[in-house]
């Protein structure tokens, strides 16, 4: 979709039918869904189109994308956690996706266009909320310690390798420091201790969570890590 003038209506209509189709992946068609988000696959997105379909796929290789792109990676974290958590996660992450797909497309809405759309998406049971419905969650989502990968991964909050499973088979240990002047390889900016990072397994190289659009709780839940580039196929082989 080609982004231009849109209306409150349009835009409404086109949040609603993918909603649709995010709603019926992770519910009605769920095993199709869970089946499809194979760990060892490369970084899958979940889409929902506007006519009501869903989708399971890498994201175009765009640059810059013709609309925001949804969450990145949603299949490394399935066998990290229980199923209901892993899906209400996911969940969470689309709703996040069509909002801000939603705002993208009302670019051009005055400020009380704006306010309306908000109350009309506002006004209708999250995609989060539906998934909770179908599957109850009684506690707060919790890693599965039994499918838990095992040798943990390269994620931290101040940059550095705590974990990591190639490593640790080769026999090969990582210095605290290594990683205090890496730079990031998406943004170019140097290591903070207020941000996570996160290492590819094909390329080697380290990018902030942020700007490989991966979450504290996706990055501790991997089994692997591929980058955008490397899932593309333009990473080092």
């Amino acid at each position: 979709m080609s982004l231009r003038c849109y209306s409150v209506e349009d835009i409404v209509k086109d949040y609603s039918a993918r909603k649709a189709g995010v709603v019926r992946a992770l519910t009605h068609d769920v095993d199709q869904f869970y089946g499809l988000c194979d760990p060892d696959r490369e970084n899958l997105c979940l889409y929902g189109h506007p006519n009501e379909t869903w989708e399971v796929t890498p994201p175009p290789e765009d640059v810059p994308p013709k609309i925001p792109e949804p969450v990145l990676g949603i299949n490394f974290t399935r066998d990290g956690m229980q199923r209901r958590d892993w899906l209400s996660l996911v969940a969470v992450f689309s709703d996040s996706w069509l909002l801000s797909l939603a705002f993208y497309l009302g670019a051009s809405l005055n400020r009380n266009e704006r306010e309306r759309l908000f109350k009309l998406i506002n006004g209708h049971p999250t995609i989060f909320e539906v998934v909770i419905e179908k599957n109850p969650l009684k506690d707060k989502p919790t890693v599965d310690s039994s499918s838990k990968p095992r040798g943990g991964t390269k994620r931290t909050t101040d940059g550095q390798v705590k974990s990591n499973p190639k490593f640790s088979d080769e026999g090969y240990k990582v210095q605290e420091d290594d990683h205090s002047e890496t730079l990031c390889g998406s943004c170019g900016g140097k290591n903070d201790s207020d941000e996570g990072w996160i290492g590819c397994d094909n390329c080697e190289k380290w990018f902030h969570e942020k700007c490989v659009q991966i979450t504290p709780i996706m990055a501790a839940s991997l089994k692997r890590y591929k980058c955008p580039s490397c899932s593309m196929g333009r990473g080092r082989p």
